[in-house]
């Protein structure tokens, strides 16, 4: 269907204010990422050469794992969260009344709109280093203090949205896949759990594509909740981002590793949903 030609003027001032507050500060950052850094001074001068080493630093073991930590860390919890939210959103559409459903999805509407940092902090509090919660995990012979431990801690901190945002993503899903189908696999003679791997599943991929985009591309991206539950070990690409911007000055670094988790997070959903559609095509 081609676009109305007399409703192209109503997109100018929407075009107008995504060009002012999204891709000229991204062109902005692009520049910046490839101009010379001097030590000492506060990003980079106006006349400052133009150089890759922003990016050619990139390279190195210590930025690789930076990388390779935030895309598991946010991979595993984006594949934890759709396991939860499932289950949820199909009991919220097939077995709550309307009018539960509704104080259901309110409540889940609540819960994306809480605050981060007042959920962070309750975490910290109940299952951190010093919460009340330490002497059963010694007696259980896990370090609160452990990698291992930490690194559940902040994927623990991702979930408290990714379930919510997941599971509001899927409702829409699940109620456009017809019950009578799954009726019809059950009558055939499939057990429960067949019939939702065989019937439900496959016709629910999209959502879940959708969900999990979702949910990885704001995981990737998360600033408080590792800063807080990671106590420095476990530490986010968004993290090094934030000490090369205010900690260190160094501008033309900041704007290179921003760029990069831009392009790499493009390029993951563009692979992806090209899987999936190409899989699963209606």
């Amino acid at each position: 269907m081609k676009p109305d030609r007399s409703s192209l003027p109503l997109l100018f001032p929407a075009a107008a204010v995504f060009l002012g507050f999204f891709f000229l500060p991204l062109a902005g950052l692009l520049v910046e990422s490839f101009r010379l850094y001097t030590p000492g001074s506060i990003g980079s001068s106006a006349d400052a050469p133009l150089t890759l080493g922003n990016y050619t630093e990139l390279k190195t073991p210590a930025f690789a794992e930076f990388f390779f930590e935030t895309m598991r860390i946010s991979f595993l919890t984006s594949i934890a969260g759709l396991v939860f939210a499932l289950p949820l959103a199909h009991w919220m559409t097939r077995r709550l009344p309307s009018r539960w459903r509704v104080i259901a999805v309110g409540f889940f509407v609540t819960l994306m709109f809480l605050s981060v940092l007042v959920r962070t902090y309750a975490l910290e509090l109940t299952f951190g280093a010093a919460g009340p919660l330490r002497p059963i995990l010694l007696s259980l012979g896990i370090s609160p203090n452990g990698r291992g431990y930490i690194e559940v801690l902040v994927g623990a901190g991702l979930l408290h949205y990714i379930v919510p945002m997941a599971t509001l993503t899927l409702l829409g899903t699940i109620q456009n896949v017809d019950p009578r189908l799954f009726d019809a696999a059950q009558s055939l003679g499939a057990p429960g759990w067949k019939a939702h791997l065989t019937i439900t599943l496959p016709l629910s991929m999209r959502g879940l594509l959708a969900a999990f985009l979702f949910a990885f591309t704001f995981s990737i991206s998360a600033f408080v909740i590792p800063m807080i539950l990671g106590k420095g070990r476990v530490l986010f690409i968004s993290n090094l981002i934030y000490n090369r911007f205010s900690e260190t000055a160094n501008y033309p670094s900041g704007a290179a590793i921003s760029i990069v988790l831009f392009v790499v997070a493009l390029a993951i959903v563009y692979v992806i949903s090209r899987q999936v559609n190409k899989r699963w095509q209606p």
